[in-house]
C-alpha cells in the first residue's frame, strides 16, 4: 500500500495455495492450528492478502492450488471493492514444450533463478535447505 500510495496494486496474484507460510501472521497461524486439529483443509493466508491489497476494481489472479473448503475469505471486501477473480491451475503440459523450445533457442535464460546446484545424494540437505530458506535459497537443481 506504501508503494502505490494507498491505491492498493492493480492486480495480486495468489501463486501459493494451501502452502503459505504458517508464520507469516496471525490469521496464518490459526489456518495452520485448524489444518493440524482437522477443523480446516488449506490455508488461505496469501488470498486474503491479495484481496486485502488490490486496488479497487483490481484483479486477483490465483493459480495456486487449494483443496477444500476455504474460510474466512473477505468477500464482501472484494464485491464492495469491484474486484475481478481469475483462477486455474497453470496449463502445464500445454506452455512446457514452448517454453522448452525457446530456453534452447537460447531466447530464454532460466538460469539466473538456480541458486543452489548438488548432487541427488545433496538432496535431503538442499531441501531442507530451501524449505527452511536459507542462504537465499530459492530454485535447487540436483545433477545426477
Amino acid at each position: 500500500m506504501e508503494l502505490t500510495s494507498g491505491r492498493g496494486a492493480d492486480a495480486c496474484i495468489d501463486a501459493v495455495g494451501t502452502e503459505s507460510d504458517p508464520s507469516a501472521s496471525w490469521d496464518a497461524r490459526i489456518d495452520r492450528i485448524k489444518v493440524a486439529t482437522f477443523m480446516g483443509t488449506d490455508r488461505p493466508h496469501v488470498l486474503r492478502q491479495a484481496i486485502h491489497c488490490c486496488r479497487n476494481f483490481g484483479t486477483v489472479s490465483i493459480v495456486g492450488v487449494y483443496g477444500g473448503y476455504l474460510d474466512k475469505i473477505p468477500m464482501g471486501s472484494a464485491i464492495n471493492r469491484g474486484l475481478t477473480f481469475k483462477m486455474a491451475q497453470t496449463p502445464v503440459q500445454h506452455y512446457l514444450p514452448i517454453l522448452m523450445d525457446r530456453i534452447v533457442n537460447g531466447e530464454i535464460d532460466p538460469s539466473f533463478i538456480i541458486t543452489h546446484t548438488g548432487s541427488l545424494e545433496d538432496g535431503p540437505e538442499l531441501y531442507k535447505t530451501f524449505l527452511e530458506k536459507k542462504d537465499g535459497c530459492v530454485k535447487v537443481v540436483l545433477k545426477p
